[in-house]
């Protein structure tokens, strides 16, 4: 085969010349990270998300054990090492997961500067050069087991607090209560969701941020990747900001 049919099967099987990869970077706390999860370099919801998206991206994991939202929380994202990482990695889309960690009693007794830390968290990463693209996620439920992070305090007090959020920057959000409600034998702990739990989320990420269509062409998905869940048409994922009753 000559060098100009080689570059015809390459192009035919989608590979482009020129183009950088898609930046992705995952924002979060010790379910970012992929705690407790063996292997997690290659199981955590970021590492399989890049599995599932292929050449042509490539996915960060910047989740920190135990990360705070709010800037006064015990623990909070801003003052970590990855903080600065996430930033200098001036990615395309950032997909942040926050929240989990400010349900604990010490962190939310600071809940009126949720929306206005989220929206300041939100904006930093706006301001850099690649102008990306961002997705904030509502947390994965809480099984009954846990000794300082309550599911009600998560589900009543966090994720209304993220609507607002959503509702005062324009971004939209990803539903990850909703698609591991119902699924404790995905938590072995009650907090932390194991490889499969991982696996569900990287896929309803796909489906809400990569198939709806409403990316920036550079951004949207050049795999041939199929979701396998029964989640709905794309024009059902997610919910938009404000939506959750």
């Amino acid at each position: 085969m000559n060098l100009k049919n080689i570059i015809g099967v390459l192009l035919l099987g989608g590979v482009s010349f020129g183009e950088s990869p898609v930046r992705v970077a995952c924002v979060g706390d010790s379910i970012t990270f992929g705690a407790r999860i063996e292997n997690r370099e290659n199981k955590s919801y970021p590492a399989q998300l890049g599995q599932m998206l292929g050449d042509g991206y490539v996915v960060e994991n910047f989740g920190v054990n135990g990360a705070t939202l709010l800037k006064k929380g015990n623990k909070p994202y801003w003052k970590t090492k990855q903080f600065g990482p996430a930033h200098t990695f001036n990615p395309d889309l950032v997909i942040i997961k926050l929240g989990t960690n400010d349900s604990k009693p010490d962190n939310w007794k600071h809940k009126n500067e949720y929306v206005a830390d989220y929206r300041a968290l939100i904006e930093s990463f706006r301001a850099l050069p690649g102008k990306p693209v961002v997705y904030i996620c509502y947390p994965v439920p809480v099984y009954p087991g846990g000794k300082k992070i309550a599911d009600k305090v998560v589900r009543e007090g966090v994720i209304p607090q993220i609507d607002e959020v959503a509702r005062q920057t324009h971004v939209e959000i990803i539903d990850l209560y909703a698609a591991l409600s119902n699924k404790a034998d995905l938590f072995p702990d009650t907090i932390h969701p194991n490889a499969e739990g991982a696996r569900i989320m990287a896929e309803i990420i796909i489906n809400s941020c990569f198939k709806r269509k409403i990316l920036p062409a550079k951004i949207q998905l050049k795999s041939a990747y199929t979701h396998p869940l029964d989640c709905g048409s794309p024009s059902d994922q997610p919910p938009m900001a404000g939506s959750r009753k």
